[in-house]
């Protein structure tokens, strides 16, 4: 049986090498490639679409780590949002379903947070990969306070409140640096605008050196407006400008909105015309400004020193 099988062999052996180097009987050599692809296929677990497909529906892998003051998704804004906790703005996506996003924009109109809605490519951006539904919010580090709750606060105190308003501030640092002031002196509470002005955000809790913790900030809405009623209270306003009193010959004392302007303009002109009156520092060198906290804080410094001094 092993000769006859080894006789075949050498039989079968010239018609291989024909098939092989060419000539007519190579051509059954095409049909074979139909078999062996399929045999590649059965090989690789299925077709070879399969691979580009479990990579399409593959879920996302989130990134090692996304800064602490983003939030993501629907539920988890919503969330945030019914807890009361500090947002200073959210991103929805151009073209969300109105009634997906409906819970958001009705929480957000409540407690007077800013909605934008921008390209979804700005929000995957600052996702950085993880799942988002169109749905983005930058938290603050703490919670923002009511200015009615600021006022209830001051009056248990039963000293006159002394309030900081920041005028479209713009610098983190120097919001930082303002509320480690605002601690020292014993400042009731800060006002900043909802817009066109920096927010709580990590960069201002490091520079604040655990200050934020402790003087409540309040966003407000309309400037303006907020003076007046905070007039119509009895505070007195009182403008940071270089053509003002001398800030040593001015009146601190008393219920005082202390209102410090932006680092390149000061303060705006309709907030400035809302000033009782402006305080100005002495300047002798060659620049003919001082930095937003520098300013706001001899101020405040000057307030508490007029304040303990009467007692």
């Amino acid at each position: 049986m092993r000769a006859k099988k080894g006789n075949d062999a050498a039989r079968r052996s010239p018609r291989r090498k024909a098939q092989g180097y060419g000539g007519q009987q190579a051509q059954p050599a095409a049909h074979s490639a139909e078999p062996a692809t399929k045999r590649s296929r059965r090989a690789s677990g299925g077709s070879q679409a399969q691979p580009a497909d479990r990579d399409r529906h593959a879920p996302v892998a989130a990134p090692a780590s996304l800064p602490d003051d983003l939030l993501l998704g629907r539920n988890a804004v919503t969330e945030a949002l019914r807890a009361g906790r500090g947002i200073n703005r959210i991103l929805l996506a151009e073209g969300s379903r109105e009634a997906q996003i409906a819970p958001i924009l009705e929480l957000a109109r409540t407690r007077g947070i800013p909605v934008e809605f921008v390209a979804r490519e700005k929000i995957e951006r600052a996702a950085q990969g993880a799942r988002h539904q169109g749905v983005l919010a930058q938290a603050a580090p703490v919670a923002y306070q009511e200015l009615g709750a600021i006022l209830r606060a001051a009056e248990q105190k039963g000293h006159a409140p002394l309030l900081v308003l920041l005028d479209e501030l713009e610098d983190p640092h120097n919001l930082g640096a303002l509320l480690r002031t605002a601690d020292a002196t014993g400042v009731d509470g800060i006002l900043i605008p909802r817009r066109r002005s920096v927010p709580l955000n990590a960069t201002v809790a490091k520079t604040s050196a655990g200050a934020i913790e402790y003087v409540p900030v309040a966003r407000i809405g309309n400037v303006t407006q907020t003076l007046k009623e905070l007039k119509a209270k009895g505070f007195w306003v009182a403008g940071a400008d270089m053509d003002g009193t001398p800030y040593d010959k001015a009146d601190l004392k008393g219920a005082l909105v202390l209102v410090i302007g932006s680092e390149g303009h000061g303060m705006t002109r309709l907030v400035k015309e809302q000033c009782d009156f402006i305080v100005s520092l002495p300047m002798v060198g060659h620049i003919n400004s001082l930095n937003a906290s520098v300013a706001g804080s001899i101020l405040m410094y000057e307030a508490l020193r007029q304040r303990t001094a009467t007692k």
